[in-house]
């Protein structure tokens, strides 16, 4: 299949509605995850390069939680999707980023009076907004490809702040947040990107 036709396919799942450069919905509309090109993806000798993790630096203050093994688990399965989906580790630290504000790197499930509408996951994604079924973004791989979906969408994502990336796929009523944890992503980038 050749990439114009595979983006035409997905941008027509998607339901991809751009104005004036602002998502009109999500990205990654019930998104089938084994449409992803996935290809091989080199697995380096030694740790990523910090400079290529945090190209801008961290913006602001930055915030940093203790992860227990359930939330290790959820960052290892976000690398694993990323590799899967054929993008490299400034794309994992996006994600991680995105989860550790969305969840805190919980897969949540309905909070009934604490839910934000009906998000649920990793990313805190709407079944009514089109993300996916309930059991499509409470599953780690299918959540982060969604995600990562969106975030190929997004012109020039490569040499945008991380907020600012993550916020154009997420549509957040809090876009500046996601800055906050680029440092712990990128460090558990660093640790669990080769393991």
């Amino acid at each position: 299949m050749n990439s114009k036709l595979l983006r035409k396919s997905v941008l027509g799942i998607a339901g991809v509605a751009f104005a004036g450069g602002v998502f009109a919905g999500p990205v990654a509309a019930h998104a089938d995850a084994a449409a992803v090109k996935a290809g091989p993806v080199a697995v380096q000798a030694g740790k990523p390069d910090t400079s290529k993790l945090i190209p801008h630096g961290v913006q602001g203050a930055q915030s940093r939680i203790d992860l227990n093994d359930e939330q290790v688990a959820n960052t290892k399965a976000i690398i694993a999707a990323t590799k899967k989906a054929g993008m490299d580790e400034r794309a994992a630290v996006v994600s991680i980023a995105t989860a550790l504000q969305e969840s805190k790197l919980e897969n949540l499930g309905h909070l009934g009076d604490r839910n934000d509408h009906d998000s649920q996951g990793l990313f805190q994604q709407r079944p009514s907004s089109g993300w996916g079924t309930v059991e499509q973004i409470t599953d780690p791989e299918y959540s982060t490809t969604a995600f990562l979906k969106g975030l190929k969408q997004v012109d020039g994502w490569q040499d945008m702040p991380l907020t600012k990336a993550a916020q154009t796929v997420q549509v957040s009523a809090y876009p500046d947040h996601y800055a906050q944890w680029e440092q712990q992503a990128a460090d558990l980038v660093t640790k669990y990107w080769n393991s």
